[in-house]
């Protein structure tokens, strides 16, 4: 499998990640982040909570491969198990960046990506999950969660590192930082 695959650009760099179509009349060339997905019964399931990938790739009856563009915000959840029970639950949401951003190295994404938040064990992971619900959930109309502040993941990944209450995204602070994006 070619990894150096790359798409053209989109016209705006707020699009988190617009459809194949979109991406068809382009030009120029985007550097994509890929995210190894799998699924095997009651051993693994690493999957997406939210992101919107450029395109998903099934490369077997187990695996599968989504590609992001730069800027792009998503949530992978590892959880595995052996026949004792549950040996892991992760949760890591990231940003795909460009070849000129510092990146980090993690398993399964390629070439790496910018880490907002880690959440590792099912005690923090089970933290977070309600925080993405109440996101998705909130009054002024369902919001994606890859289309919030990368600040607020840093917070909350700094918070649940220091053990303290995790703060809820609010409508007013989505507000400011769409502001703040718009004067960009």
């Amino acid at each position: 499998m070619n990894t150096n695959t790359q798409v053209p650009p989109t016209t705006s760099a707020a699009t988190s990640a617009p459809s194949s179509r979109a991406l068809a009349g382009q030009v120029g060339n985007v550097p994509l982040t890929r995210v190894a997905l799998a699924y095997v019964d009651k051993r693994i399931n690493l999957y997406l909570r939210f992101g919107n990938p450029a395109r998903t790739i099934q490369l077997d009856r187990w695996r599968r491969s989504a590609v992001f563009l730069p800027a792009s915000i998503f949530c992978r959840i590892r959880w595995e198990s052996n026949d004792h029970g549950t040996t892991r639950w992760q949760l890591m949401v990231m940003q795909a960046c460009t070849p000129l951003d510092a990146v980090q190295r993690i398993p399964g994404v390629h070439p790496g990506a910018r880490v907002l938040l880690h959440a590792e064990g099912e005690r923090q992971v089970q933290a977070v999950l309600p925080l993405i619900d109440a996101i998705e959930a909130l009054g002024i109309g369902p919001i994606d969660p890859s289309d919030i502040s990368p600040a607020y993941w840093r917070t909350l990944g700094n918070r649940l590192s220091a053990r303290l209450a995790l703060p809820q995204y609010t409508a007013e602070r989505h507000a400011a930082w769409l502001a703040g994006r718009e004067l960009q």
